[in-house]
């Protein structure tokens, strides 16, 4: 059994909370306005959930996941999650973000970003290309024909092996997509983004109401395949 800690609790923070309490593992949740407003989800949740601050989460998390906007990510905690392999489901949204000189002009990415500000930590992005309510859907026991892949990146390959364990005893499979400079290659507007794993019906925007389907190893590396640079485009 591993303790995930939870740093944000919004979609796919608690979504994650709930599929790791269903592979049997325990959470600690937090979110910047304190565990006391946790108190319904932990409630919801049951055993196995508690609710505690950020710098408490990330201490007690064997992995743990920030899941926060972009425009937060100086606000976690440094020293609780030295030596952590941190999970970063981080995507950039310069309209809720505000513009970040390294991702407007491609040199850095938000992961990069990540792992400077917790230097000595392990950083590996994920989760971060698929919609909450798809990643709730589609998890598959191992060797299911229908068992879904996600990417990851991260420069350590330690903590990628953590990553894609943890992965699979939540249902999916991993796609090792390199280092975290080649995370661009699922982030927000790519073809292996949200799309993979739900498609709009009769031209519907919204992705709560597209049906989730999976997405295998060879459908994800093609999406993969075709990502371009913003500024190739």
């Amino acid at each position: 059994m591993t303790t995930i800690g939870l740093i944000g609790a919004g979609n796919i923070g608690s979504t994650l909370a709930r599929l790791a309490l269903a592979a049997g593992h325990e959470v600690v949740l937090s979110n910047s306005r304190g565990p006391e407003t946790l108190s319904d989800l932990v409630s919801e949740l049951g055993a196995g959930a508690r609710a505690a601050t950020a710098a408490e989460a990330a201490e007690a998390g064997d992995v743990v996941v920030v899941t926060v906007p972009l425009r937060n990510y100086r606000d976690v905690p440094v020293e609780p999650l030295r030596g952590k392999v941190v999970v970063d489901t981080n995507n950039y949204y310069p309209d809720r973000d505000g513009h970040i000189a390294e991702l407007d002009d491609e040199t850095s990415t938000t992961s990069e970003l990540l792992q400077a500000h917790l230097p000595e930590s392990q950083v590996v992005k994920g989760f971060n290309n698929i919609f909450f309510a798809h990643l709730r859907d589609l998890p598959r026991p191992a060797g299911d024909p229908e068992r879904t892949t996600l990417p990851i990146v991260g420069d350590d390959e330690t903590a990628k092996q953590t990553v894609a364990e943890l992965f699979d005893s939540l249902g999916y499979d991993t796609l090792d997509a390199g280092p975290l400079a080649e995370g661009w290659r699922f982030q927000r507007d790519t073809a292996a983004y949200v799309t993979p794993y739900g498609a709009p019906v009769d031209g519907d925007p919204n992705p709560m109401n597209w049906p989730a389907r999976p997405a295998d190893r060879e459908t994800l590396q093609a999406r993969l395949d075709e990502a371009k640079r913003y500024r190739d485009m």
